[in-house]
């Protein structure tokens, strides 16, 4: 052992002159580190769009980062202030409006049977993407530019904005699952670009509402939402897909129908499906929404913390931070937990997490010292976590049921059953709040809203029988249900119904 080696074992200083080059090898390889660290995520994206397609990468960029994200947390903050600010309605009122928005969502199984079996001018999903964007675009255009629009003219116009994201949202699903089942190698990498696209396009939507609320109002902030729904219009037209060539392309359009609705009422009606199903749906019915009350109180100068414009949406960013902890959480250490043990865990701290809001709202957090700004952030994070600690596992279980065939329709059937379950919420939430006098300014019985919701998250445990106690990578449904409703009519229409090539040499044949 030389001199040198000697002195790196016990730390001692070199002064050799011969020692500069390892300094600067050293130096270059953690400038080689960060650059591949830096040049990673671009070329996974661009190991994506050679084994898939360039077009296909940019529309699951655009449907999840821009209109799914941005656009639905830009949505959330900006259209509660334009009910508060611009309309005047109660917060109860509010409720019952926010519950039609999810009504586009509850039809996704409809713009799923729409996108699958009636295509357009031989195109399945091109006419789709471009129909989401107009409708998108103009209710944008009008809620901005009516000063004077009626609440019922209001309602019609946001919801216009939830079917755009929704019938995009379907139709990118449907070639996401074909490609996850053609490229089985990259089903983890779709499930993942979707996942950060979704949550970085939160992030900046959260982040810049507050902002673009205080200096252009909500009329004018709502008006930035017709810039995604164009882009989509945009990207019906370059987005890569074959066109359907069939002289009987009505009487199979009827055919795939019948086949797709026998193969759900056939699925629906096992024991293994309908009852996790049914679950699913308490579990978010029964907790009921006060979103509305509670953001009411956020902004309120008198009784509440007067939360400004900026901070709300801040609070928000920082929370959809916090849900990416929870994705990691789950995925490190309970994606092997059998579904009902998880599920279970996941009700039980959601339950006990909504206790959060119930010191908050009673200023209970003062008496101990700890700051509104600092506690409503805490609160925020610690109700994203579990709430997506609480959602994974059931995405998971819908998944899982969902037979081979009618794969896509079926999920958004599942889909379906949790937005009838938001719906639910919302306007059970609405209901408590006006059957309790919670208003514009007066916030009395606010804290007895929010500890009748925190019993009913409880009580959801008592339906945890209905939930398999399988295993998360467990097959649910009969092997033979499966096989029965693999029909042939979607086998001969395979390739019709990719939205992009496998790869550029399946393009050209």
């Amino acid at each position: 052992m030389n001199s040198t080696e000697s002195r790196n074992l016990v730390g001692e200083p070199d002064g050799d002159p011969s020692d500069e080059p390892n300094k600067t090898d050293d130096h270059h390889s953690n400038h080689l580190l960060i650059t591949r660290i830096f040049l990673e995520p671009f070329r996974w994206l661009q190991m994506l769009s050679s084994q898939l397609s360039p077009t296909f990468v940019a529309g699951v960029v655009l449907v999840y980062g821009l209109n799914q994200g941005f656009s639905g947390s830009f949505f959330k903050v900006v259209s509660d202030y334009y009910w508060k600010d611009v309309q005047k309605v109660q917060p109860s009122a509010v409720q019952l409006y926010s519950g039609l928005y999810t009504i586009p969502w509850v039809m996704k199984p409809i713009w799923g049977l729409l996108t699958d079996v009636f295509p357009v001018r031989g195109f399945r999903r091109r006419p789709y993407f471009v129909l989401a964007g107009v409708v998108g675009a103009l209710s944008a255009v009008a809620v901005a530019l009516d000063g004077g629009m009626s609440a019922a003219a209001a309602v019609g116009c946001l919801m216009g904005l939830s079917a755009a994201v929704a019938i995009a949202d379907v139709t990118i699903d449907a070639c996401i699952a074909r490609n996850s089942i053609e490229i089985r190698a990259l089903a983890s990498d779709l499930q993942s670009l979707c996942g950060f696209c979704s949550s970085v396009g939160a992030l900046l939507g959260y982040s810049s509402s507050g902002f673009f609320v205080h200096h252009l109002g909500p009329q004018g902030a709502l008006g930035l939402l017709a810039v995604p729904p164009a882009l989509l219009v945009v990207l019906g037209f370059f987005i890569y897909e074959q066109r359907t060539i069939s002289s009987h392309s009505e009487k199979k359009a009827v055919e795939k129908l019948g086949v797709a609705m026998k193969g759900m009422y056939k699925t629906i009606k096992f024991p293994q499906v309908w009852k996790p199903s049914l679950y699913m749906y308490l579990s978010l019915a029964l907790s009921i929404s006060t979103h509305e009350g509670q953001f009411y109180w956020y902004t309120d100068p008198k009784a509440g913390p007067a939360f400004s414009q900026e901070f709300v949406g801040i609070i928000y960013a920082i929370g959809a931070m916090a849900s990416i902890v929870g994705v990691l959480i789950y995925h490190k250490t309970l994606k092997d937990h059998p579904f009902r043990n998880i599920l279970f865990l996941a009700q039980l701290l959601y339950g006990v997490s909504g206790m959060i809001d119930l010191i908050f709202i009673l200023r209970w957090n003062l008496a101990l010292g700890i700051p509104d700004y600092f506690f409503v952030v805490m609160e925020e994070c610690v109700h994203r976590i579990v709430s997506r600690i609480r959602w994974m596992p059931m995405i998971v279980l819908s998944s899982r049921l969902c037979p081979l065939g009618i794969e896509g329709t079926f999920f958004a059937l599942l889909m379906c059953i949790d937005s009838l379950g938001g719906l639910s919420s919302k306007w059970g939430g609405g209901m408590v709040l006006h059957l309790l006098h919670v208003t514009r300014t007066d916030f009395t019985n606010l804290w007895l809203v929010v500890l009748i919701r925190n019993v009913l998250r409880f009580s959801t445990l008592a339906f945890i029988f209905l939930v398999p106690k399988a295993g998360q990578s467990d097959v649910l449904i009969p092997s033979d249900l499966l096989t029965k409703n693999s029909t042939s009519i979607d086998e001969e229409d395979h390739e019709n119904l990719e939205l992009v090539p496998l790869n550029v040499e399946k393009a050209q044949v």
